[in-house]
């Protein structure tokens, strides 16, 4: 009976048993609260499991629940044993850093073979032969509602934290996560773990902000690569040389000049770093004409490519707008930190689930495309979120937990093929991308008081303009 209510599924929502199997391979209950025995400090587990925690919240990030409260509600009402709006608030507001940002590692280490076994987004080829790119940029979490008592006579916005992501575009994953309490101390002062966790083979590519001696020394003392935008007042390089025109990339004129980086007291010695400037056709939004990129990669790697490797930066804001759009990754009632800190590393946990989807369903849609000799269909995170969002909690209720058992102990190889052959069953034009056109570049210039502050009635408006024009 059980076979053929999945059967079911599987035919109308294969995409939500995708979500199921792959969730978990991803974060199964029990491989959580290891995760957290292994890396918490202060908390313990008394009546509620860490996992159950996460569970909730992931309800709330796909959008099934509204908020953690009336998920908890939900899970009472529905007689599940150790769940308490005590004890679940209490565990929320004391989640640890350390175990989200294992959380996070250790899922990405148990779903990159299944994607790579997929045949990753970026058609399986490295962006550089012989380097894993890894890309580092910082998510500020904004201001939440003023629900916690210090915060309830303050007029300013209270800011709740931030976060370190690094993401592999070859395999659409969040790889690691650097969860900080403290929103002004900035991402500086996250550095150093992020940096203890490079190693030899990698490329990290960053912006400016991370153009710091210590942050280039550490990565090159681990092994690593760097490319980063050199910022206007650190590391300060030193010219060894005059700068040499290279040629013309796809934006601009291309030049290259060698410096070199006193590392500073304490760590001692000079690092050399090629600096590659890329004089732009057409000035950034910030008005920039010149960038000026400092990176390790050896003579073979042209400067030219150089410069078109760092436009994979902006591939990580493309993967936080995702983020953003399919996921509830920013709850303005959670005001504690680590709580709103838990429920961002959620959402990073339930985007990296989805990418492993939309792998197998951009897999599926490439030997499609092959078979019928047509351009393959873009998959679209959103509308894979929607789906998974509709058919998700009858799959639960519909289907015994037993059923997902036998899928269980399945391997990177094995369930990447049971990922393929469910998206077999799927109506990939469901899913389409439906990417908008790059808006015309307007100059804001300035707007007086009393026209930002004044409101505007669309509905006359419209009317307006719709009225001819008087002769």
């Amino acid at each position: 009976m059980w076979d053929a209510v999945l059967a079911r599924f599987v035919e109308r929502s294969p995409v939500a048993v995708m979500a199921r199997l792959t969730l978990q391979r991803a974060v199964g209950a029990a491989w959580v609260n290891r995760v957290f025995e292994a890396h918490r400090e202060r908390q313990y587990t008394r009546e509620l499991l860490f996992s159950t925690v996460v569970d909730l919240m992931s309800l709330v990030a796909l959008g099934m629940r509204p908020s953690l409260h009336a998920a908890a509600q939900r899970a009472i009402a529905d007689g599940e044993r150790g769940v308490s709006l005590a004890a679940l608030y209490e565990k929320v507001s004391h989640a640890e850093p350390a175990v989200l940002r294992a959380l996070v590692r250790r899922s990405a280490e148990r779903l990159a073979p299944v994607v790579t076994h997929l045949a990753a987004p970026a058609g399986g080829r490295p962006a550089l032969a012989g380097y894993r790119l890894r890309i580092v940029d910082g998510n500020h979490l904004p201001a939440t509602e003023h629900r916690v008592a210090p915060l309830r006579a303050l007029r300013a916005p209270a800011l709740p934290g931030l976060s370190l992501v690094v993401y592999d575009p070859a395999t659409d994953l969040v790889v690691d996560l650097v969860p900080g309490e403290d929103a002004h101390a900035g991402e500086r002062a996250l550095m150093p773990a992020i940096a203890a966790a490079a190693g030899p083979g990698e490329l990290w590519i960053a912006d400016r902000n991370f153009a710091t001696r210590a942050f280039l020394g550490a990565l090159v003392a681990r092994g690593a690569a760097v490319l980063v935008r050199e910022h206007g007042r650190t590391p300060s390089p030193l010219a060894l040389g005059p700068r040499t025109r290279i040629g013309r990339g796809e934006t601009g004129v291309v030049y290259e000049q060698d410096v070199e980086v006193p590392l500073g007291e304490g760590v001692g010695g000079v690092l050399r770093l090629r600096r590659i400037e890329l004089e732009l056709d057409a000035p950034t939004e910030d008005g920039d004409t010149l960038l000026r990129l400092l990176t390790t990669l050896p003579a073979r790697v042209s400067a030219c490519r150089i410069a078109e490797l760092y436009r994979r930066r902006w591939s990580i804001e493309g993967m936080f707008q995702r983020l953003e759009a399919a996921l509830a990754s920013e709850i303005a009632t959670l005001g504690q930190p680590r709580a709103a800190l838990l429920a961002f590393t959620t959402a990073v946990l339930a985007y990296n689930v989805l990418a492993t989807v939309e792998a197998a369903l951009t897999a599926e849609a490439a030997a499609q495309a092959a078979a019928d000799d047509t351009a393959p269909v873009p998959i679209s995170t959103y509308y894979v979120a929607h789906e998974v969002r509709e058919a998700y909690r009858g799959l639960l209720i519909a289907v015994a937990a037993a059923v997902w058992t036998r899928y269980a102990r399945q391997g990177p190889a094995a369930l990447a093929r049971t990922l393929r052959a469910l998206a077999g069953h799927a109506r990939l034009s469901a899913f389409r991308k439906h990417p908008k056109p790059p808006a015309p570049k307007r100059p804001k210039g300035y707007a007086p008081r009393e026209d930002v502050q004044r409101s505007v009635a669309t509905a006359r408006l419209l009317d307006q303009h719709r009225r001819p024009a008087s002769p």
